[in-house]
């Protein structure tokens, strides 16, 4: 990576008055391009052999572009950034503490970052870059009374800017955490000691920015995003506790488009295009007319470097706030197949039949059960209901299945159900589930070698498959949330589940029925063929 060109700043005023009045303007500091310097990287090339050329990197006077000018001025006590890549929000806010930091007495700013690198990263590239890259005649002002590889402590003030992973002693004044939907999804427990720990440090009088791009619809981002965009369709007027949601997609950003002379655009593309420009006036009520080059770049960056994958565009470059949550992380089992699912009409009404009904549970080690209720007709499987608890006993299962007032098929339970319990009498699951519904029948799906092999089969049935959207709401984001445990060694996902997030009783629970479905269980627990045939049409000449 080279440097290419360097631009000075800005001259700074030439008499002591005016140069005092300006440095008294925290707006004029920002915008002005006289006192920070930062360093641009250009888009790195893949090149045809598949390795990848860095690009330069361009040092340039700090002046906030669009969007970062539409957050400067939306700034609140509590701020949530959901956005598109490289905005250049970090940076930003870099400049803010460290402008803030050095005019403002005994105050402590902060950045947290998703692990060590980014951490140090940050610090070297952003904060010590614009410090150590003032007009020398300022910097003077300003001498250092500590200076390590993440914190910068002013003599003259007593002010700092810090850092790190994670902060939790005495009070942050400015706190920025960085990718925090990257910290939910890789490393759970650093998410809440972020939000047991760090958060509570910031006063209400002070500045919290919490700053994502999407990942996924588990964690406390993800929640705490819901809640702020609850919040804003409400037009609830925010207290000093509430977030402020600033969304940002990628075609508020204008160097996000190309010459479209150089792309083919696809039947899909433009219907895709279509929908965003809908979509977008239903979500932000903004008249957005894509133009040609922002279509083209948006087709071109979706193939070049995610290989078509329009579930990674939706996450890294959301068109309006929904998209961003359509996909889970990288690691989830059933990305790809809940958004094929969604595409074709998947999550829709689906009403209960006059049919039996079978349910597909799974009872898990530590409190929690999950039941998915489901019926076929002709070759559909129509999930019309599902229900989980934490901390119940079966009982309490038992009365939800008799409250809903449908008529059973078969039951379909995991393998361990017939496993005797000491504490539970030295019954298993399935014996006092036969006494509590007595008449009902029972199955206990078969132990899968492979847990792979069972989602395998899961994804194989889900082609087949129907939610309803209200009844089955909750089981649907189990299916969606449910990941691959991340390997923070390795730093890779690996073919084991994690069971932090919520998500595997649902998400084992529909297994049961793609292995029963496999296995002709089904079927065999009807007693006949579970494909509907209608009856003949009468003759119409009668």
């Amino acid at each position: 990576m080279a440097v290419v060109h360097d631009d000075p700043l800005f001259p700074l005023p030439e008499s002591a008055e005016e140069l005092a009045a300006c440095l008294a303007d925290p707006e004029w500091r920002l915008f002005s391009g006289c006192l920070y310097k930062i360093m641009i990287k250009g888009d790195d090339k893949v090149r045809p052999d598949g390795s990848v050329e860095e690009a330069d990197s361009f040092v340039l006077p700090f002046k906030p572009n669009r969007a970062q000018r539409r957050f400067i001025s939306r700034l609140w006590h509590r701020n949530l950034i959901l956005k598109a890549r490289q905005l250049g929000f970090t940076t930003l806010i870099a400049v803010m503490w460290l402008d803030h930091a050095l005019f403002n007495a005994n105050q402590r700013c902060g950045i947290i970052a998703q692990d060590r690198e980014a951490a140090e990263a940050i610090f070297r590239d952003k904060v010590r870059f614009a410090y150590d890259n003032l007009p020398i005649e300022i910097r003077e002002r300003f001498p250092l009374d500590r200076d390590s590889a993440a914190e910068l402590l002013f003599k003259h003030n007593n002010s700092s800017v810090r850092v790190a992973t994670s902060m939790r002693s005495g009070t942050i004044h400015r706190l920025h955490v960085s990718e925090f939907g990257k910290i939910c999804a890789k490393y759970p427990d650093k998410a809440q000691e972020v939000v047991t720990g760090s958060i509570p440090a910031v006063p209400l009088n002070a500045v919290l920015v919490i700053e994502s791009t999407a990942e996924g619809r588990e964690g406390d981002f993800y929640k705490m995003v819901q809640a702020a965009e609850a919040d804003e369709a409400s037009a609830k007027e925010l207290t000093p506790r509430d977030y402020r949601l600033h969304f940002y997609a990628w075609w508020m950003e204008d160097s996000y488009q190309i010459d479209p002379r150089t792309v083919d655009l696809t039947r899909e593309d433009h219907e895709y295009f279509d929908a965003v420009e809908v979509a977008v006036k239903a979500a932000l009520d903004i008249d957005l007319q894509l133009t040609p080059g922002q279509k083209a770049w948006y087709a071109a960056t979706k193939r070049a470097d995610f290989n078509g994958a329009e579930e990674r565009m939706w996450q890294e470059y959301p068109s309006f706030p929904a998209e961003s949550f359509q996909i889970s992380t990288q690691g989830n089992w059933y990305a790809k197949d809940m958004v094929a699912l969604r595409k074709r009409g998947g999550v829709t009404r689906v009403p209960a039949l006059d049919l039996p009904v079978n349910t597909f549970w799974d009872i898990g080690n530590s409190d929690g059960c999950a039941i998915w209720f489901h019926q076929e007709l002709r070759g559909e499987d129509r999930f019309i209901n599902y229900f989980e608890a934490h901390g119940e006993d079966l009982r309490h299962y038992v009365k939800e299945l008799r409250d809903t007032g449908y008529v059973f098929g078969a039951h379909f339970l995991p393998h361990d159900a017939d496993h005797k319990r000491l504490s539970d009498f030295n019954k298993s699951t399935r014996e006092m589930l036969e006494q509590l519904l007595p008449g009902e029948r029972f199955v206990v799906v078969p132990v899968i070698t492979e847990l792979v092999n069972g989602i395998h089969q899961t994804r194989k049935h889900l082609k087949s498959a129907y939610f309803d959207q209200t009844a089955c709401d909750k089981g649907i984001k189990r299916i969606e949330g449910y990941r691959k445990r991340f390997n923070r060694a390795d730093n890779r996902f690996t073919d084991q589940p994690d069971k932090s997030n919520g998500c595997s009783e649902g998400a084992d629970a529909l297994r049961q029925w793609a292995q029963a479905k496999e296995l002709g269980l089904i079927e065999s627990a009807s007693g006949r063929s579970s494909r509907y045939e209608e009856p003949p049409p009468a003759d119409w000449r009668t």
